[in-house]
């Protein structure tokens, strides 16, 4: 820590510092909560940030930071005020960190300005006004407020009530043990696959052993988060982890609750593939929907009106959070069904309360779809085209067909196409040469689907449609097969199919894009690996290698889309990105 004289010592002293380097500036006169200047210094997801009295700015913001304290030296002289010409700045922007995170501004260069809440942040001008700071300062416990604020936003019932009120304490022993998030996130992995080992020994004793194994890794799945709001650890490699991780240990309890089934005598793996494919087709609507209101114009409707009412009252919210199902409500059932009962009726469970669930949120998202007079932007059409995940063979229809014009058209074909695959693997005769024609159709009117920009009130139906189709072909098509462990394999296929599509998400959320053309030409796009499985199975009719073919295929897949995530995400262009916690 150094101390300038004025803004052009500022200046100079900033230059000397090593590029790589973060720098701060922070007025002397500043009294607040130390908090306050944690939130404005050191999250390191913002190029610039600044509270009152203090700035900061990444290697990458530094040289419009220099820039911005020269101009101010040249025009004014040192020690001058810096305000632009015919201005009245905000009491907070007549501090050299104010009027330099002005200047920021005004070149191009965003500043984030963090929400304090109940915070103090301030620069005193007197004697009077110091005191008035510091009062205000004192009367706030700066802990609390950071032991608060590192619990999430609007979590479900079960994650508020009963495991934030004592992870958060858990998530600052952790960090005043130098621990990181990341290691929390591993950790709670690492105890969901023990979860799943215990479940997979198909003994009462393991069952009970994997439901309370499930709830700590939840505990801990929320304590990572909670850790690295309060000690602002936001990292690339966090945010891959935190959001590929929930989706892995939910799949993977899953699958050892079938494999102990099985050792029990119950074959339940047509149960499991089915939980995890309704799970993953929520999640895709959920993705697909907010992917396509993101930034949408006029983004109202009488729909939207009502839900916003109904959130004014207190104990609606809480029921329609409940009745969403969301991870700590399933995680919470999961570990309680699994110990009191067997994984057929646990999987019973997750069927009924997912469709349940999923019906009310889709119901709800088509009728402000349907209500509200949005228009949508090119990123937004960019998104659902990415979320389509069309190969190749879609692309070529959509790029020599003539794009279908009319305001459902894009959905209608797509929901078309999805009803005469999963009907042509339902109800033709196994192993028919019709099915591999039906997978044709599908494949022609996929790319129809795809011709034009999705910027329809109902095109964000496009995505989940693609991905019931693949999911739910695949299943049937291993489900009816002779095949031995065929289903099995299904499960490892469309577990690596969904992690790529959950990345391709996260990826989009991130703001970097979806992974690469030659990623999505490479694995074959939803439409070529619907109409491959569909060939396999007319090729290798009652035969093992069907199972064989299903496990190469997973493999193959699993690989591809691996290497390339974790390239990506540990790269130094991912983002580094978490949700916000609750305003104190």
């Amino acid at each position: 820590m150094q101390t300038a004289a004025d803004a052009g010592d500022a200046a100079t002293l900033l230059a000397a510092v090593p590029a790589g380097r973060r720098v701060a500036l922070v007025d002397p006169r500043f009294v607040g909560h130390v908090h306050a200047l944690r939130l404005g210094l050191t999250d390191p997801r913002f190029a610039a940030a600044t509270v009152p009295g203090a700035l900061t700015a990444q290697p990458e913001a530094r040289g419009a930071l220099l820039r911005a304290l020269r101009r101010a030296t040249a025009a004014v002289g040192a020690g001058a005020p810096v305000v632009a010409p015919d201005t009245d700045p905000a009491p907070d922007d007549r501090t050299v960190p104010g009027r330099i995170a002005v200047a920021l501004e005004a070149e191009g260069t965003a500043v984030k300005r963090p929400e304090l809440g109940s915070l103090t942040a301030t620069v005193p001008t007197d004697a009077g006004a110091r005191a008035t700071a510091e009062s205000a300062r004192d009367a706030v416990d700066d802990e609390a407020v950071r032991l608060r604020s590192a619990v999430k936003a609007h979590d479900g019932f079960f994650t508020t009530f009963a495991i934030s009120p004592y992870s958060r304490y858990i998530a600052r022993w952790c960090a005043r043990r130098g621990l990181t998030p990341n290691q929390v996130t591993t950790a709670s992995l690492i105890t969901a696959l023990i979860a799943a080992g215990a479940a997979a020994t198909g003994t009462r004793g393991g069952y009970v052993a994997a439901g309370i194994l499930l709830l700590v890794s939840f505990v801990l799945d929320c304590t990572d988060g909670q850790l690295a709001r309060y000690s602002l650890q936001y990292s690339t490699m966090g945010a891959w982890l935190d959001a590929t991780f929930d989706r892995a240990k939910e799949y993977a309890y899953y699958a050892g609750l079938a494999i102990g089934a099985v050792r029990g005598g119950d074959d339940v793996w047509v149960l499991a593939l089915g939980a995890m494919v309704l799970q993953a087709c929520r999640h895709v609507v959920d993705f697909s929907f907010n992917e396509a209101n993101h930034d949408a114009v006029a983004n109202t409707s009488p729909t939207a009106a009502l839900s916003d009412k109904l959130d004014s009252v207190g104990w609606t919210v809480w029921a329609r959070r409940m009745i969403v199902l969301p991870i700590g409500e399933r995680w919470a059932m999961i570990a309680v069904l699994t110990a009191l009962t067997t994984p057929r009726i646990v999987f019973y469970a997750l069927l009924i309360g997912c469709a349940l669930a999923a019906c009310y949120t889709t119901a709800g998202r088509l009728l402000r779809s349907l209500t509200r007079r949005a228009s949508r932007t090119d990123r937004a059409a960019q998104a659902l085209a990415d979320l389509a995940d069309s190969g190749p063979l879609a692309q070529g229809v959509a790029a020599v067909a003539p794009g279908l014009r009319g305001a459902f058209t894009a959905p209608a074909v797509a929901l078309l196409g999805t009803l005469v695959m999963i009907g042509g693997a339902l109800f033709l005769p196994y192993g028919s040469w019709l099915t591999v024609a039906a997978a044709a159709v599908y494949v022609v009117l996929s790319g129809l689907a795809v011709a034009r920009p999705l910027k329809g009130a109902l095109d964000w139906l496009v995505p989940p449609f693609f991905r019931v189709a693949e999911y739910v072909t695949i299943l049937v098509l291993a489900a009816r097969s002779d095949a031995p462990h065929a289903v099995p394999a299904a499960f490892g296929l469309i577990s690596a199919v969904a992690y790529h599509h959950y990345d391709t998400v996260y990826r989009i959320r991130g703001g970097t894009g979806a992974p690469p053309q030659w990623l999505v030409r490479t694995i074959g796009g939803h439409e070529g690996r619907t109409a491959l499985v569909a060939v396999l199975a007319a090729v290798l009719t009652h035969a093992a290698g069907f199972t064989t073919a299903l496990t190469a295929l997973a493999v193959a897949v699993a690989l591809v889309v691996l290497v390339e995530s974790i390239r990506f995400w540990v790269s130094s262009s991912a983002p580094a990105v978490h949700d916000e916690g609750e305003l104190a």
